[in-house]
């Protein structure tokens, strides 16, 4: 039996790693995602569709019009995600039904290519979070303040504004539902923390069957372009080797993140379709220079 290809096993991925955090419903031939747990943080996205099938598969009208009742029914965002070499029919049959579809290009790492060393600036360490980390309310605040401030330019958002994001975030319950995904190992959380013990930037992944994406890299505006980023992704890459994971991918939205990710030995990797605007998965990727 041959093994799967590159492409294969990041459809298998999103085809089945939601279903550690989600429960699936089946609208004939699409699959929707719906949290197990109200605020519960998980990779598959927030109430996403997908072809039921991880292969080739034709998707109706019909059933894209279930889904979207379906979502309308629980009051979450109209939200679609595949593989636009695997069911690349699917988009015109979205963008007849009035959505909007944006492309987000993947990179797969080079399964031979050995990782650099994460380059970091001095006093600057970086560390994987476990579930009982004093750290995760702030390291958990990161991406709202690095996505909030698009770019990469030094920001003005600092360690006053983590604090107070990092209290709402235990306020709401975002921190402590985070917790059983980390001590469970759905879920890694690596962080790069200053001298003083303020995290600086973030990222994670989430294994399956020896495959992960590694999504939701941000760094603090105040502490941008120093490479943490790219120094989060590495340890994130690492770690993921380490820890018996073989393919390791991500997603890109700008060419200048691509070039850096090229040169740390990640190679295109298809495309996946989404409807443009739609929330996030675990955030964008994005790695200051």
């Amino acid at each position: 039996m041959s093994e799967p290809s590159l492409r294969d096993r990041i459809e298998q991925y999103y085809a089945t790693v939601p279903l550690v955090f989600a429960d699936a419903e089946e609208f004939g031939s699409m699959r929707l995602f719906v949290r197990k747990e109200a605020g519960t943080p998980y990779y598959g996205g927030p109430y996403h569709a997908r072809p039921a099938s991880a292969g080739p598969v034709t998707v109706t009208a019909a059933d894209i019009a279930r889904v979207r009742a379906r979502q309308r029914e629980l009051g979450v965002p109209q939200a679609f995600e595949w593989l636009a070499e695997v069911t690349p029919s699917l988009r015109a049959r979205i963008e007849a039904a009035g959505l909007p579809v944006a492309a987000r290009p993947l990179m797969a790492l080079d399964a031979q290519r050995p990782l650099p060393r994460p380059s970091l600036p001095e006093g600057v360490t970086l560390r994987a979070l476990d579930a009982d980390d004093p750290a995760l309310p702030a390291v958990l605040a990161i991406p709202h303040l690095a996505f909030a401030a698009e770019g990469t330019a030094v920001g003005t958002a600092g360690g006053t504004e983590l604090a107070a994001v990092a209290e709402k975030l235990g306020a709401d319950g975002t921190v402590a539902t985070t917790r059983p995904s980390l001590f469970a190992g759905h879920k890694t959380l690596v962080a790069a923390f200053a001298q003083d013990g303020t995290p600086l930037a973030s990222g994670h992944y989430h294994p399956a069957n020896g495959t992960t994406e590694i999504g939701g890299i941000g760094t603090l505006p105040t502490a941008r372009r120093q490479g943490l980023g790219a120094a989060v992704m590495v340890a994130l890459a690492a770690h993921a080797r380490e820890n018996g994971v073989h393919t390791v991918f991500l997603a890109y939205a700008e060419e200048a993140v691509a070039r850096i990710y090229a040169r740390l030995g990640f190679r295109p990797a298809g495309t996946t379709l989404l409807i443009a605007n739609q929330p996030a998965r675990g955030q964008r990727v994005r790695t200051e220079a």
